[in-house]
């Protein structure tokens, strides 16, 4: 009897650490996001999520600081923020996120970006061969660029603007003949309002020196990663100014005029 119960109890350890492993697994599958793109669109600038607890959710990924400080860059677990002047720091893991994506990389897709290519034709290159535009895609662009354009936005004060009122007036970086990676992602066209259909990237350099959110980019000598995901949690700001929010009105239209 003594034997069966510790069978028992060793069986169930062992249903236990299958378990955990699997749960460990699928985490690696997801793709987590704090906030909607709308509600950054409308003026949701305050930090509701630490980037201590969203770095537990993914080791690749972009979003934006408290405020609107800057832009956000999550490259094999370390944060980078790229801020309005150009410059790059790694901020606190008690500094806050008002929104965000991240996500464990793992590729499951590979291959090398004709020279001389840019975000345009990266973009229509790269669709064709999805194995389906129904689902994301973490991405990460490694090597050599002729020339990287990007941007930052400043921190805002309440009461906060439209962000597409901000980037009008939006620093714009030149950034030429460097070494660096592109991360984000591609998304589905069914997720309009949550968050970017297509893609969305930031841009930080080898040296940690420069960065931003991606215009445009011509590529040199450069490897592109997919990583296929099909799980996705999101995570709505407890928050006054997120629960009184006009989030009806359809901002498509801003929201790609935003990402050029």
């Amino acid at each position: 009897m003594l034997m069966k119960r510790s069978m028992a109890k060793m069986l169930a350890v062992i249903c236990l650490v299958i378990l955990s492993a699997q749960a460990l697994i699928a985490s690696d599958e997801v793709l987590t996001q704090v906030s909607t793109i709308d509600a950054l669109m409308t003026g949701i600038y305050d930090g509701t999520t630490s980037l201590g607890e969203l770095r537990k959710n993914g080791d690749l990924g972009i979003g934006t600081m408290n405020t609107l400080d800057g832009e956000l860059v999550l490259l094999d677990g370390i944060f980078y923020q790229v801020t309005s002047d150009g410059k790059v720091i790694r901020p606190d893991l008690t500094a806050k996120t008002p929104f965000a994506v991240v996500t464990f990389f793992t590729a499951d897709q590979t291959i090398t970006l004709k020279q001389g290519s840019n975000f345009q034709e990266f973009t229509g290159n790269t669709e064709k061969w999805f194995p389906s535009r129904n689902i994301f895609y973490a991405v990460k662009l490694k090597g050599t660029f002729k020339a990287v354009k990007t941007r930052s936005v400043p921190a805002q004060k309440k009461p906060y603007s439209p962000l597409a009122e901000i980037v009008k007036t939006q620093p714009v970086f030149e950034i030429k003949n460097v070494t660096g990676t592109v991360v984000g992602f591609w998304s589905p066209s069914y997720v309009k309002g949550i968050n970017v259909p297509g893609y969305h990237l930031h841009f930080i350099s080898s040296d940690g020196m420069a960065g931003g959110h991606v215009l445009d980019f011509v590529t040199e000598n450069v490897t592109a990663e997919f990583d296929d995901t099909r799980e996705f949690s999101l995570t709505l700001p407890d928050d006054n100014d997120f629960d009184k929010a006009n989030l009806e009105k359809d901002r498509a239209a801003e929201v790609k005029a935003v990402e050029k």
